[in-house]
């Protein structure tokens, strides 16, 4: 009986796992066909249809990672809603097996869909998007195109910084600093470019303004040492698109933050959302085999499939919604990744206890 058993395991496995790879080719198929299409506008110089695919191949670890808890959802949907039809789920359940046990089948494979996500998270999709934006902007810009357009600002001390951009080769642009005394603004300093040499940063094109209480004076200097305590990764984690980086990434850029007495919601609400990726695919799993077993269990495949993509798009606005709730209303970011999560395992466990 216990082989029986594991048998069912694995023919649940298989199923749900089809289903979710099925559905994951299918959301990134369309996906890039839509921003093929968009982007062939952006054609320009050596930059022609075909580099645009490219580019798109190279994000799609990016886009892996941001639909697969749609694909999970509307996967199981699929696998569980494929047995239930073809009365399986009956059989098994005739057969002795538990509404839990069945569930704890579809979560295995979802169990290893996590473990890819994580892997890609961390390692692999922040790699590709840096290199595939670099590599873009340089056929489009030529060699030691800016890696970033995307400007900054950072407290150090008593001095603000605005960033420009930073370039591929670790070349700052449009730099400007504003030293204060308490509340007063004594000095601004901007330069052309900052490079990285040796370990520390060195200033180009330096424009030194010192104001004083009835005057100003002016300076230029070709080149001038830049004593901070930011490095190029900080500046790239600064200047890069935030929700592309990884978690590890994230969590060093908050701690900067905070010890900078900075806030930084916004590095943790993201970090969260990958770190606890692992129960929001589980509360979608438990949504999932709620609709099956659940109240539109006896509805078409195809209306469980809508009530999935519904549900998938509401969670996905709930938790957009309450991250910058936890900035205007000042509770942790990980409560607006938690109360959505906990919300349709809730929902889910509530549906499948009354009906298991």
């Amino acid at each position: 009986m216990l082989i029986a058993m594991d048998q069912m395991d694995r023919y649940i496995a298989r199923n749900v796992l089809a289903a979710i790879v099925v559905v994951q080719f299918v959301l990134l198929g369309l996906d890039i066909t839509i921003a093929y299409i968009g982007d062939l506008g952006d054609t320009q110089g050596d930059y022609s249809a075909l580099d645009v695919l490219l580019y798109l191949g190279m994000r799609l670890p990016w886009r892996f990672y941001q639909y697969a808890p749609v694909a999970v959802l509307i996967g199981a949907l699929i696998g569980l809603g494929s047995m239930a039809s073809s009365n399986e789920l009956t059989v098994m359940r005739a057969a002795g097996r538990s509404l839990a046990r069945i569930v704890w089948g579809v979560m295995k494979p979802v169990l290893l869909v996590v473990v890819v996500v994580l892997l890609v998270a961390e390692f692999v999709s922040p790699r590709t998007e840096q290199y595939a934006e670099a590599w873009r902007l340089e056929q489009r810009q030529g060699e030691g195109a800016m890696l970033t357009t995307r400007s900054g600002w950072q407290f150090e001390g008593n001095s603000v910084y605005r960033f420009g951009a930073i370039r591929a080769d670790n070349v700052v642009l449009d730099l400007t600093r504003y030293r204060f005394d308490e509340r007063r603004l004594i000095e601004a300093i901007h330069a052309n470019r900052a490079h990285w040499e040796e370990g520390a940063w060195q200033l180009e094109g330096v424009t030194m303004t010192r104001i004083f209480d009835n005057r100003t004076e002016s300076a230029y200097q070709p080149s001038a040492a830049w004593e901070t305590a930011l490095t190029p990764t900080q500046l790239e984690r600064l200047l890069r698109d935030i929700e592309s980086q990884a978690p590890s990434e994230l969590w060093a850029y908050a701690n900067f933050l905070q010890s900078q007495n900075l806030q930084a919601d916004q590095p943790l609400l993201y970090f969260w959302q990958k770190v606890l990726m692992p129960l929001t695919m589980g509360s979608l799993v438990l949504i999932a085999a709620s609709f099956v077993f659940g109240p539109l269990r006896s509805v078409a495949a195809g209306t469980r499939v809508f009530y999935g993509v519904v549900t998938g798009l509401v969670f996905k606005y709930v938790q957009d919604l309450l991250a910058p709730a936890s900035t205007i209303f000042g509770f942790s970011p990980v409560w607006a990744v938690l109360v959505p999560t906990l919300a349709c395992a809730a929902v889910g466990i509530y549906f499948l206890r009354r009906n298991g």
